[in-house]
């Protein structure tokens, strides 16, 4: 399972002499955040990077006091967040993924078939057994259990559930009526119970027979998790991987912080529940020596840095992103 925490450095001696820069936030990041950033201390002794995984919600929390020098969001900060940090922030395209419906289901390892409506409908708590009709129609010779489904979301501020609501709204008039999409919401279905962080969601859906979680893809594969085929728009049953997620991102080419969701769109290859992930940083760094350290790792991060992505479950961002990411970090005045 991976842990909330991430700290490296080459050798004791170049940390001591090095500057730390300091972190928090998403936890969809956390696998990549964890690999890139060691990679990139191996060739860089000047820096090290301690990155808190505690969900988007906390991360903005951290970042907008001030007790980190950056932050990361699975959903950009809004005008409401903007305000409260005070000072100008600069939000760049840093990761891209997917979420997998992930389920324990005792003997059945792999192939379940779910539409979006039938996901839908079970986070609404209108479908609450494993062998309602609905499920067992898409799911023809395979032997469902009567078994109750228990609802795993997660409990903290997060943004991984902004892009799972946002992509439920897309889906329901009545999901998007009753409920909406949030970094946190009131979850209707009787049998809900909350989880921290995407380990959190995906420790509770490993545990608990007959339970039901979104998890962003990195941890369902270093969890060896079972997870969905997803009905999409344009009607094809997906996993989410690389291709299908890096479709999805292509129908919106100009992404923007302002203009950002890639949930639900229509083309038959694109996973319906994908999304990018933000870094936040200032504009004009109190610190302009730490200031620049960011930078220079963010820059690194967002282009040089994006192959690592696909060794760990992860999608790199678009060129045309990764050049987008770069301009946006150039406005940092820094020294």
């Amino acid at each position: 399972m991976l842990t909330g925490l991430l700290t490296f450095g080459a050798t004791a001696s170049a940390v001591s002499a090095a500057t730390q820069i300091t972190g928090a936030g998403s936890t969809f990041d956390y696998p990549l955040f964890s690999k890139a950033f060691y990679i990139y201390s191996e060739s860089h002794s000047d820096v090290t990077v301690n990155y808190q995984s505690i969900g988007s919600g906390g991360g903005i929390q951290q970042f907008t006091a001030k007790t980190v020098d950056f932050g990361a969001s699975d959903v950009p900060m809004d005008a409401k967040e903007l305000a409260r940090a005070k000072d100008p922030v600069l939000q760049i395209p840093i990761t891209l993924g997917g979420e997998g419906i992930a389920y324990n289901l005792p003997g059945i390892a792999k192939g379940l078939h779910l539409s979006r409506e039938v996901v839908a409908d079970i986070y609404l708590g209108k479908i609450g057994k494993w062998d309602d009709p609905a499920i067992v129609t898409l799911n023809p010779g395979m032997k469902l259990p009567s078994m109750p489904i228990t609802v795993v979301h997660r409990s903290d501020g997060s943004g991984t559930t902004y892009i799972f609501t946002d992509f439920l709204s897309s889906v329901s008039p009545a999901w998007k009526q009753k409920v909406g999409a949030g970094k946190s919401v009131s979850w209707p279905a009787s049998s809900s119970v909350g989880g921290k962080g995407n380990e959190g969601v995906a420790g509770l859906v490993r545990q608990t027979p007959g339970a039901i979680g979104y998890v962003e893809l990195a941890y369902l594969l270093q969890n060896d998790m079972t997870y969905a085929l997803l009905q999409n728009k344009a009607g094809s049953y997906l996993y989410p991987d690389i291709a299908t997620v890096a479709a999805a991102a292509a129908t919106k080419p100009d992404v923007s912080s302002t203009d950002f969701s890639i949930v639900d769109t229509s083309c038959k290859d694109c996973y319906p529940i994908s999304g990018y992930s933000w870094a936040l940083v200032y504009k004009k760094p109190s610190d302009p020596h730490r200031g620049a350290l960011v930078k220079q790792v963010m820059e690194w991060m967002a282009t040089t840095g994006q192959p690592i992505a696909k060794t760990i479950g992860y999608v790199p961002l678009p060129e045309n992103v990764q050049k987008r990411a770069a301009a946006i970090l150039e406005q940092m005045e820094v020294k």
